[in-house]
């Protein structure tokens, strides 16, 4: 439901930088360099287009930026974050990783777990792909 004095599909800087997981103040330089389009409400304040967040956010996760970034691969879904439990059994390791609001978990080997050193505290990276959950230390 539209918020009153706001079009429908419009996000404050701090809605926008929540949706693309960055700082608001990320979103304010973006739209104070011209990167990211911004209109001003009925209040003054600056508000994003939905359809216009939408396309930079699919320009933000293009490969050729991902690769750019360092992170060359062919899954799109990328959480960098933290390692919060790791629970071993004789076979496989149930990894729980903490990348900002999402909790991602995932089942690989018990043997993978222990090359990466995968530890409560580690940084770790969860990478989806389909159904697939791949743990790469971050």
């Amino acid at each position: 439901m539209p918020q009153p004095g706001r079009p429908a599909n419009s996000y404050r800087i701090g809605e926008a930088a929540a949706l693309l997981g960055v700082s608001p103040d990320t979103v304010r330089r973006w739209i104070d360099a011209g990167r990211l389009a911004a209109e001003r409400d009925e209040h003054g304040h600056r508000i994003v287009p939905g359809a216009r967040l939408a396309a930079f956010a699919r320009e933000l996760a293009r490969p050729e930026n991902a690769a750019a970034a360092g992170l060359p691969s062919s899954a799109r879904n990328r959480f960098r974050g933290i390692v919060t439990e790791v629970v071993l059994g004789d076979v496989a390791a149930q990894v729980e990783i903490q990348a900002g609001p999402f909790r991602v978990v995932s089942l690989i080997s018990r043997e993978s777990a222990e090359e990466l050193g995968l530890e409560p505290g580690s940084p770790a990276v969860a990478v989806v792909k389909s159904t697939n959950v791949v743990v790469e230390r971050g």
